[in-house]
């Protein structure tokens, strides 16, 4: 029996994106996240007992300039070699823009393949061989897996390449090839990289993408980490998706139709919130908290939007014990229909009516654009609006600020107990 660990897109100090505009955020935290899961990826590999790891590209994130990154992941390596653990490492697209992957010398556990041609190496002790190639381009459009060796008979074959296959959501086209070219090879497994998400293409062969080590952004979401994969009597027993990152991004949505105030919805987010939290084990989570449905806070969330988002994020550290972070808040409300109805003041109703009517479809307003655009030029240069102000002949511009005439004049009527 073997067992060996299957990663890739390490992206080694690749920023998190989202967070550090925030006061409250844990930058250092932030800013190690790929480090700390590279060394739970090494811990597994150790407390696995694991024959070897195979890396399949995108260890770094491009060109750094620092040699620091490189220097972490050579004293990783040398963690595995004091284990007894070989390693072998495909270069991906984000590897061949790193003058880092050129001349970093890796101790003599590792083996980093060719990027000219497909070679093969064999592991007799294992009855295992390996099949693999990495890339010295960023661009590759190529199907290489023809040319990679054929298996060779009564061994345990594994192929390990960074591709799109034949397209993944997100990522860019990168040396492509099918399924079925793939299994035209022969091989029991093929390690494959470049594709962030977890996924089982195939069993047989069994053809997989591990995703990331570390989610990075609000586009990265759910548990990140590695596989582990078991091998007995030259077939594969166990495809084992191990969480090895140390914090998690994830998207919350709390609708607040039928709650009272902005209060209400708030508490609403917490319950939310606190059970994406506890969803994660503990983990530190970072969410994008979008806030939808009919309620009377519409017109508050709309007329006071920084002092809301600020309320959201303190009721989110509150709840999640200062290991929960909002990395965006988005206000998707809209006005209870009974509230903006008015049916008691005709007159009220017809204006509300027609605001609405103008903001759903911009093409309606289109009759009020040369009457702004009249007054606009008759108005003195220190009253026009500055660079940021908009086009006084956009009709979506013009249907943005009827609906927030719409809002606030709900909000004052709501405020006031209705028309006088």
């Amino acid at each position: 029996m073997i067992r060996f660990i299957h990663a890739a897109d390490v992206h080694l100090d690749s920023p998190l994106v989202g967070l550090e505009q925030y006061g409250d955020t844990p930058v250092e935290e932030i800013r190690g996240a790929t480090r700390r899961a590279c060394e739970n990826l090494v811990a597994l590999a150790i407390k696995e007992n694991a024959s070897f790891v195979i890396l399949a590209g995108d260890l770094y994130d491009g060109d750094w300039k620092d040699y620091n990154t490189g220097i972490f992941l050579a004293r990783q390596m040398a963690r595995l070699k004091g284990a007894g653990i070989r390693v072998f490492i495909a270069a991906g697209n984000h590897d061949a823009a790193s003058q880092i992957t050129k001349s970093l010398q890796l101790p003599d556990n590792v083996y980093v393949f060719s990027h000219r041609k497909a070679e093969s190496i064999p592991l007799p002790e294992l009855n295992v061989v390996l099949h693999g190639r990495g890339f010295a381009e960023r661009i590759v459009s190529d199907d290489v897996t023809r040319k990679f060796p054929p298996a060779r008979p009564g061994m345990f074959n594994i192929g390990v390449l960074h591709t799109s296959l034949t397209g993944r959501e997100g990522h860019d086209v990168y040396a492509p090839c099918t399924p079925d070219g793939l299994r035209g090879r022969g091989y029991q497994y093929w390690a494959l990289g470049h594709a962030h998400r977890h996924e089982v293409v195939a069993r047989d062969p069994w053809i997989v993408y591990p995703g990331s080590l570390q989610g990075r952004h609000i586009r990265e979401t759910g548990a990140k980490g590695c596989v582990v994969v078991r091998v007995e009597d030259g077939e594969v027993r166990e495809v084992r998706h191990e969480p090895v990152d140390i914090l998690r991004w994830s998207p919350v949505e709390v609708d607040a139709t039928g709650t009272a105030g902005p209060r209400e919805v708030i508490e609403r987010a917490q319950r939310a919130l606190a059970q994406e939290w506890d969803r994660h084990g503990g983990l530190p989570v970072i969410a994008r908290l979008l806030i939808a449905g009919e309620t009377p806070a519409h017109a508050s969330f709309r007329a006071h939007p920084e002092h809301w988002e600020a309320e959201f994020r303190a009721a989110a550290q509150e709840q999640g014990h200062g290991r929960l972070w909002l990395e965006k808040i988005r206000f998707d409300t809209r006005p209870p229909a009974a509230a903006a109805g008015w049916e008691g003041d005709e007159a009220v109703a017809a204006i509300l009516k027609e605001l609405r009517l103008l903001a759903a479809d911009p093409m309606q307003a289109t009759g009020l654009i040369e009457e702004i655009s009249q007054l606009h030029q008759k108005l003195p240069p220190d009253l026009l609006p500055g660079p940021g102000g908009g086009d006084p002949g956009d009709a979506r511009r013009l249907a943005d600020i009827l609906a927030e005439a719409r809002d606030l004049l709900e909000s004052r009527l709501l405020r006031g107990g209705g028309p006088a």
